[in-house]
């Protein structure tokens, strides 16, 4: 089954750390990415950029409303995912538990919902 790890953390705090820690976070996070396909339990994972570059579409009434920015203020912002291959909900914990971004932040773990009728299926 499929789950979808949501990396959270306050942007503001992580901007504040030195360079050398965020690269190192970065690297550990490749390196679990790896370690994760060759269990073959990899999908896709991507950090995001920062909640300021988002912007938001919403329709009511059939008009479209683009806003720029994050939609609302939180503590945390969606920092990036991880799309996995697990055999089960512990599993998928347990990845999310090795994630970098679970140590400054915390990961939401969504199991993904199987639908038919997609691309590529």
């Amino acid at each position: 089954m499929k789950y979808l790890l949501l990396v959270h953390h306050n942007e503001e705090s992580f901007s504040k750390m030195s360079e050398e820690t965020r690269r190192s976070m970065l690297a550990e996070s490749i390196q679990l990415c790896h370690r994760l396909h060759e269990k073959k339990q990899y999908v896709h994972a991507s950090p995001l950029q920062p909640v300021a570059t988002a912007t938001v579409v919403q329709v009511r009434d059939g008009k479209r409303s683009v806003t720029d920015g994050p939609f609302i203020e939180t503590r945390e912002q969606l920092a990036g995912y991880f799309l996995v291959d697990a055999a089960n909900l512990d599993e998928a914990l347990d990845i999310a538990g090795r994630i970098p971004g679970a140590r400054i932040g915390a990961v939401e773990v969504r199991p993904v919902r199987e639908i038919t009728g997609l691309p590529g299926e």
